[in-house]
């Protein structure tokens, strides 16, 4: 009988059988992604009721579930996946529901502290506090005090009243970037604020105790023992408190690829639960009558998932962290019970379990960069030629080298697969990764970590000081290499932002190479390349501009970035060189030889092929006469203006003033085709974004209701 298409492929399906589970996770996944991308309640429950009727139509095509064919059955399987993953991330965004403060505040704060994090590297403290109703506040707001005023009795549970300013939760700057308001719905945030003075202590609160209390003193005992950057890292290794590492550092990590040692994820779990399982497993072995009464396996297992459990708790539980120990109890599952514990399932299984309790993370850096890494690696020592490799019996040199050759392969890989993460989220890429990893990674997971638990361990006998002063050098080195890589010519590659549609194709091209085993994996390489292709001829934008109209960069053919302001902020100008795709030092609108700037406005003629742009943009929120303005309007393509414009400024194009970047948000200009991308197109008809829109249009109706009340002839 001739071989069909619909016979192909299920001979194909059966072979791959065992690597179906992981693409159930991948549906789930698909469904969740459809909420974020598609905008407004209709679409979500569009794709709940055409995914349920795709379902119910296989069903009925094809039989009951005994008779299905294997093709049907994933097809059924996958549309009800995709299903639940959409109704569930509608359901997790209405439960947490967080309504945004409408306008700036500013005024007296007084709450319950019930989060505290301590930055010394930034010289504060930063507070979650739980608003008292009658101020007519966001339930939870978080604000930040100077380190200078922190007290002995500004602990969980006080309750504290002092002079604030609150802004609603920033959204993203501009097209592509971060939206804190995002974060902040979901992490039940209202507001962020400074306090401007030192809080009153109106209760006392309590001082911390239990892992909270066993996590401060740690890092405080471990940052007295290593002082510097160094001791920031290493109390981020053993707590996860973060608060201590220099902006300085930080910056180097992540250019050279190794910020990820700084998050405590998968490495350091996976390298703590193997040391104690290992250690256990030997240790029992030496005693004859305890090896043949128990399964040591087992019990080296127990042993091993009680650590990375106590080593999650204790650094905070965050979600790489339990996506990690998850995954790490599984292998440990695997392992006693005698199973492959290298297995893409067992990554699909810890991704479920994330994605059930905070299916939020799916869209957020931290989970993309820790499962790609993690699949990528499982993939590739899964491989056929891998294990073949793995198990030839080498001499002492040759298995030497097999270690330094898997471990650069290791990380060229993860290099290859977390870049489009990279740029997508940052607009940046590291080029030398690879090779920084392969010196970090085995300098932190058998230098570092295993000198620094011999030295909290030594500690307890007052003999620890030799051990820190090792594992300060050791962090020394780390440090070294990463300030080497991050300042070497060529270390980070900018590229404009992209849309989500090329992301999705690199995410799809990736699933598709690392879950199948056969040779159609390859055809994931199809969508890899055409994404690659679409990164590299993604324009530049033209003009940027914030969403408060405050903030204008305009990008010129010859590599330079033009800023409006001179005193533009750190952050405002980092997502600006970021959108631009920009390194360098930028310059200052009045200091640009092709514009013209007055104490209002700045005009400037922009080229494009052959068309020239006369853009007018204002400096400031002084009034001008309307009638100048309108006949400059007039003579304009582009008007901006962090101010209301009046209706007689008609400029021949956009006019973005403070009323359309109030709908529009931050927009990214393009003229060789007129084209405007905005932070609406990419966050309308999200609960951040529209209960943003209309509490304040509340608010400013309100406000225009009392002014005409009081200024109504009694």
């Amino acid at each position: 009988m001739a071989a069909t298409p619909g016979r192909l492929l299920q001979h194909w399906l059966l072979a791959e059988r065992d690597q179906l589970p992981p693409w159930i996770v991948a549906c789930f996944g698909a469904g969740i992604a459809a909420w974020f991308v598609l905008p407004g309640r209709d679409w979500h429950a569009a794709v709940v009721a055409v995914s349920l009727g795709g379902a119910l139509l296989v069903y009925a095509v094809r039989g009951r579930w005994t008779r299905m064919e294997l093709g049907a059955r994933c097809a059924f399987v996958a549309l009800l996946a995709m299903a639940a993953g959409t109704a569930h991330m509608a359901w997790r965004a209405e439960r947490v529901a967080a309504d945004p403060l409408p306008a700036p505040w500013f005024g007296t704060l007084s709450g319950r502290v019930i989060e505290r994090e301590v930055q010394p590297a930034r010289g504060q403290v930063r507070l979650v506090l739980q608003n008292a109703p009658a101020l007519g506040l966001p339930d939870r707001v978080r604000v930040n005090l100077d380190l200078a005023l922190d007290g002995p009795s500004l602990q969980r549970g006080a309750i504290i009243s002092a002079r604030a300013r609150l802004m609603p939760p920033a959204q993203a700057a501009l097209p592509g970037g971060y939206s804190f308001a995002q974060r902040a719905w979901f992490d039940g945030l209202g507001a962020t604020g400074k306090m401007l003075d030192a809080p009153q202590v109106l209760r006392a609160g309590h001082a911390a105790t239990g892992l909270d209390s066993l996590r401060a003193r740690l890092s405080a005992h471990i940052q007295g023992a290593i002082p510097g950057g160094a001791g920031g890292i290493a109390a981020t290794l053993a707590t996860g408190d973060r608060g201590a590492i220099s902006e300085e550092d930080a910056e180097a990590m992540r250019r050279s690829g190794l910020a990820h040692l700084l998050s405590i994820s998968g490495l350091h779990v996976t390298a703590l639960i193997g040391a104690v399982w290992l250690i256990t497993l030997k240790l029992l072995a030496l005693f004859p009558p305890l090896a043949r009464a128990w399964r040591l396996p087992l019990v080296a297992a127990g042993a091993g998932a009680l650590a990375g459990i106590a080593y999650t708790l204790l650094t905070g539980a965050e979600v790489p962290t339990i996506r990690s120990c998850a995954a790490g109890l599984l292998v440990l599952a695997a392992l006693a019970l005698g199973r492959d514990p290298v297995s893409p399932r067992l990554i699909a299984a810890g991704a479920l379990l994330v994605l059930l309790i905070w299916p939020e993370a799916l869209m957020g850096p931290s989970f993309q960069l820790s499962f790609a890494a993690v699949t990528a690696i499982v993939a590739l020592h899964d491989h056929s030629a891998m294990r073949r490799w793995a198990a030839a019996d080498l001499s002492w040199p040759g298995r030497a080298a097999r270690f330094l050759a898997m471990l650069f392969l290791t990380g060229l890989l993860i290099e290859f697969t977390l870049m489009p993460i990279a740029l997508h989220h940052f607009s940046k890429a590291g080029l030398y990764g690879a090779l920084a990893n392969m010196v970090a990674i085995p300098l932190t997971t058998f230098v570092i970590m295993p000198l620094e638990a011999l030295a909290l361990l030594l500690d307890l006998a007052g003999l620890g000081a030799p051990f820190w002063w090792l594992t300060g050098q050791a962090l020394g080195g780390l440090l070294a290499i990463a300030h080497l890589v991050a300042d070497a010519p060529g270390a980070v590659a900018l590229f404009p932002r992209t849309g989500g549609g090329v992301f999705a194709l690199f995410v799809l091209g990736g699933l598709w190479l690392f879950f199948w085993r056969s040779r159609a994996r390859w055809l994931g390489l199809a969508p890899i390349g055409l994404a690659s292709v679409l990164v590299a001829l993604q324009p530049v934008p033209d003009v940027l501009i914030t969403g408060d109209g405050q903030h204008v960069a305009i990008t010129r053919a010859s590599g330079e970035l033009i800023v409006l302001r001179r005193r533009t902020g750190d952050y405002a100008l980092q997502s600006l060189s970021e959108s631009a795709a920009f390194e360098g030092k930028a310059i200052a609108m009045e200091d640009w030889r092709e514009a013209t700037c007055s104490a209002e406005f700045c005009s400037v003629v922009l080229r494009s092929g052959q068309r020239e742009y006369a853009v007018l943009i204002g400096r400031n929120r002084e009034q001008v006469p309307e009638r100048a303005l309108a006949a400059a309007c007039r003579r304009a393509d582009i008007v901006i203006a962090g101010r209301w414009l009046p209706r007689s400024c008609r400029p021949r194009w956009i006019k973005a003033d403070r009323a359309m970047l109030a709908r529009t948000g931050g927009l990214a200009l393009y003229l060789g085709d007129q084209t405007i991308r905005t932070v609406a197109s990419d966050h309308a008809g999200h609960p951040w974004w529209d209960r943003a829109i209309a509490l304040r249009e509340a608010e400013r109706v309100a406000r225009r209701d009392a002014r005409r009340l009081s200024t109504r002839p009694r």
